[in-house]
Parts: structure tokens; C-alpha cells; sequence
């Protein structure tokens, strides 16, 4: 470390800054390295990560698939854009699931434009979640193709940029991401706020069970607008995570490795004042 000597008239040097128009041009915020350099290489394959894959043709996203995001065919049939029985018909006329958009578009029974939208949805959706933080290493197996790759690539600056926009939008309304994965249930504030029709069908799905990816299906919509309708929801005192069950009590002739009997933990009490507390303490520190 080199040492700077400063006087009353020479201000000491500035720090370094990052430089955050430069690095929105490079479209690059740390979110995957690895797909950044198979970018770079222009290359062909499949990203397998922990939560999902992304499908890359010359360095270009083309499909993305999550187990926590719906898929392209729930996304069609949902929404009345294409009837299940259609679906359910070129699907068993084709030995790849995958190939069903294309003989719907041959037949005239989906537009490519329906295909085209309900495609980027599904991919934002599934990438979203495939380039979550993970606790295991990414591997890429070149030359794999994906049948739907020719609806729309997606540049991966563009795909990167998209996602950090997103962690910053939840972040937002609601900093803990705890309530995107566990189980919710309702809360009775005093006073409910009032909530959208969006929010509301969300809430009438609030069970205790399903999480805000399953309630997500449930609906036929994508994920990512349906997090940040749980967030509010939570951000609003109306949906919580369901907290978890209390570990049980070892029985009356249970002894330690020791012989010695373990004393039993005293009961987790919930107070619903602190509650709310912690979730405005997490509010303001998110502003």
C-alpha cells in the first residue's frame, strides 16, 4: 500500500467510482460472467444452471426454461389465446413439444405475433430465475439446439440488463426475498389497504400452500409480474411468508449423547405488533 502525504492545500486524492453509464453500455452488472464470455464467443449450446437453462444460438438467448416460472404452453392457453384442446392436439401429432408452436403456426390456429410475445414472456420469465445467485457452478454443453430459436434471440446485454432491472424493482417494493419462494398466507391488518384487481386475484389464491410461483400457474400469468404483486401485497401487511413449525419438543425419556436429559426450547410466540415493525424497519432501510 503506498502511502499519501496530504498538506491544508492538497486535498486528498478521490476514491475510485465505478462508472455506471459505462457499465450500462457494457449491458454487464455481475449477474453471470460465464454467459458473458459464451456471448463473446458467439457460442452454440445450453446453459444449465441451478434453477432452469438458458438455450444460446451465436451467442444469443433463444429460449429460457425454469421450474419456477409457467411455460410457453400455459402462457398460450391460459389467456384465450389458444384454445388446451388445440395445443393438446399438436402436441400429440409431434414427437418434440417443442415443435408444437410451429405446426400451430402452419395451421393458421396461432399468430406469429401471440407467439412471439407469449415466447419473450416465457423467457424473461424462466431467465429471471435461471441467473438467480446460486450455490453451485454453472456448465455448458456446446452445440445443443433448441427448436423455438427462431421466434426472437435475445442479446444477452439485453437479457442481463432486464434482470438486474427486475432485482431492483422487487428490491423496492419489498427488500426481503423470502417471500418469492415460501409458502404465504394472509394477514388480518385492522385496516386493509385497498388493492387492485391484479392484487386481488392474487389474494384470493393466498393459502397457506402454495408459494407466489405456484399461485402464478394457478392464474396463467408470469412470474415476474406476480412476485412483484406478492411484494406489494406483503409490502401492504396483507400476505406474509408462512413461518415456519416450531421444531418439536424431544419426549419425556429422550436423553443427549451424555445421558442427561436436554432441556426443551421455550415456544416461538409471534407477536403481531413486532411483525409489522420489522416490515416497516425493512421498508425504510430499502428507501
Amino acid at each position: 500500500m503506498t502511502a499519501v502525504r496530504t498538506t491544508p492545500t492538497t486535498p486528498p486524492p478521490r476514491l475510485p467510482v465505478r462508472d455506471k453509464a459505462a457499465a450500462g453500455d457494457r449491458g454487464w452488472g455481475g449477474v453471470s460472467p460465464m454467459l458473458t464470455r459464451l456471448a463473446a464467443e458467439e457460442a452454440t449450446g445450453v446453459l444449465v444452471r441451478e434453477r432452469g437453462s438458458l438455450h444460446l444460438v451465436a451467442g444469443h438467448v433463444v429460449h429460457a426454461e425454469s421450474p419456477s416460472a409457467p411455460g410457453l404452453d400455459l402462457l398460450l392457453t391460459a389467456r384465450g389465446t389458444l384454445r388446451t384442446e388445440a395445443w393438446q392436439a399438436a402436441a400429440d401429432a409431434t414427437d418434440d413439444r417443442h415443435a408444437t408452436t410451429r405446426l400451430l403456426l402452419d395451421r393458421g390456429l396461432l399468430s406469429s405475433g401471440a407467439l412471439e410475445l407469449c415466447h419473450l414472456g416465457a423467457l424473461y420469465d424462466a431467465a429471471y430465475f435461471v441467473l438467480a445467485p446460486s450455490s453451485t457452478p454453472g456448465r455448458f454443453r456446446y452445440g445443443v439446439t433448441h427448436p423455438v430459436g427462431g421466434v426472437r434471440p435475445v442479446p444477452v446485454a439485453t437479457l442481463e440488463r432486464e434482470t438486474l432491472r427486475r432485482r431492483d424493482l422487487l428490491h423496492r417494493v419489498w427488500p426481503d426475498a423470502a417471500t418469492d419462494g415460501a409458502p404465504l398466507v394472509r394477514a388480518e391488518p385492522v385496516a386493509p389497504p385497498p388493492v387492485t384487481a391484479r392484487q386481488a386475484a392474487v389474494l384470493a389464491q393466498v393459502d397457506g400452500v402454495r408459494t407466489a410461483t405456484d399461485i402464478a400457474r394457478a392464474l396463467g400469468r408470469r412470474a415476474f409480474p406476480t412476485l412483484l404483486d406478492v411484494r406489494r401485497l406483503v409490502s401492504a401487511g396483507l400476505v406474509s411468508p408462512r413461518p415456519p413449525a416450531p421444531a418439536a419438543a424431544p419426549s419425556s425419556g429422550t436423553t443427549g449423547p451424555d445421558g442427561t436429559r436436554p432441556h426443551a426450547s421455550p415456544p416461538h410466540v409471534t407477536d403481531p405488533d413486532i411483525t409489522l415493525l420489522k416490515r416497516l424497519r425493512d421498508a425504510l432501510e430499502a428507501l
